[in-house]
């Protein structure tokens, strides 16, 4: 997958966007400083300058359909739990896509998606790894880094080409049916808090709390829950928060 490396930018998602019509896909597009870089609900991400992994992804999925765009969320958190667990760290996948390492945020991953004919025309898959960082100063509640959890630092530029092989290999394997099926067999083994224990939960819409456990995850992202007294909840993504 060709890097291309860039010392200061709004975002590299907004960068992929500006220049759709000239990028080939894949393309992997670093940033050494994001000024705006954005997560989940359009939180921001903080990320100390030179110190940990911010990319976006330039990516055409063949013939994907809009109901399978989930499998893409699973295949990119996947990419990344391959790549900590290169580096001796055990992650899992907090629903749908954050990357956790106990109860703590090591990575945010944001993905757009262009519909066209029938398909997905291509995907921005906007990725922050906390690596080098210590010292977190925004109001993120728990976030973690690489060096946290193994003492060690990073060379970013290694890490870069690193996690640019774990992505291509990894988005070849969403083109049939079949493949997407294996891939969430897989996502549903790293789910975290997917051990069948009750957690508690807080409706978006009523700001109701409840405990309940994961039931499953669909292919195409609804996450279903049992709650205490046996009945059952289906919600889509922002509708149910972790607690």
């Amino acid at each position: 997958m060709e890097i291309i490396k860039l010392e200061k930018v709004d975002s590299t998602n907004a960068y992929i966007m500006r220049n759709v019509e000239e990028l080939e896909s894949p393309v992997m597009v670093v940033a050494h400083t994001q000024t705006a870089g954005q997560g989940q609900r359009g939180n921001s991400w903080e990320a100390e300058p030179g110190n940990n992994l911010t990319f976006s992804i330039f990516y055409r999925p063949y013939q994907l359909p809009p109901m399978a765009q989930f499998s893409m969320s699973e295949t990119v958190a996947l990419a990344v739990v391959d790549f900590l667990g290169v580096h001796g760290i055990e992650a899992k996948v907090k629903w749908p896509n954050d990357i956790y390492v106990g109860d703590k945020k090591i990575c945010g991953i944001l993905i757009r998606h262009s519909i066209m004919g029938g398909y997905v025309s291509y995907s921005v898959i906007g990725v922050g790894i906390d690596v080098n960082q210590t010292v977190f100063l925004s109001d993120a509640p728990n976030p973690v880094s690489m060096k946290q959890i193994t003492g060690e630092t990073y060379a970013l530029s290694q890490l870069e080409n690193e996690i640019a092989h774990i992505m291509g290999d990894r988005l070849k394997l969403i083109l049939t049916e079949e493949d997407r099926r294996e891939l969430h067999k897989e996502f549903m083994g790293k789910l975290w808090r997917g051990d069948g224990k009750l957690y508690p939960f807080t409706d978006t819409a009523s700001g109701e709390t409840f405990k309940a456990r994961i039931e499953g995850i669909a292919m195409h992202g609804p996450m279903s829950l049992r709650l205490e007294d046996g009945s059952a909840r289906v919600y889509a993504f922002k509708e149910v928060a972790f607690q």
